[in-house]
């Protein structure tokens, strides 16, 4: 029995050493995947960061067409206010439509939308 103690005693020795070294091994996995893991997290945030930024970019060139459609909105308005002031100011002494021949015989909106008569 003397002999089997010294071969149970190296097998727990080879086994233990066997553990060491497959626990190292697992550690080194465990390092090597937090690692991994800690860069597509760092990839993650920066590509979602650069996403919003886009965004935000975005944001702020329709911000200003925005603007710039308001203007030209306004412009146009006060463009057609003047113009049917222009156009109401014709009417009072327009020839075409005080003329009781034409006036009957051209509908009104052929004659504002037609050539002027020379």
């Amino acid at each position: 029995m003397s002999q089997g103690a010294p071969a149970a005693s190296t097998l727990q020795r080879s086994s233990s050493s066997e553990g060491t070294q497959q626990g190292h091994e697992d550690d080194e996995r465990k390092v090597r995947r937090r690692e991994k893991n800690r860069v597509a997290a760092q990839r993650s945030r920066k590509k979602q960061t650069q996403k919003a930024d886009k965004l935000h970019e975005e944001y702020e060139c329709l911000e200003q067409e925005n603007i710039s459609l308001k203007k030209e909105i306004g412009k146009l308005t006060d463009e057609m206010k003047h113009l049917s002031e222009v156009l109401r100011n014709h009417e009072k002494v327009c020839p075409l439509l005080h003329c009781s021949l034409n006036f009957g015989l051209i509908p009104r909106h052929d004659v504002l939308s037609g050539p002027l008569p020379r």
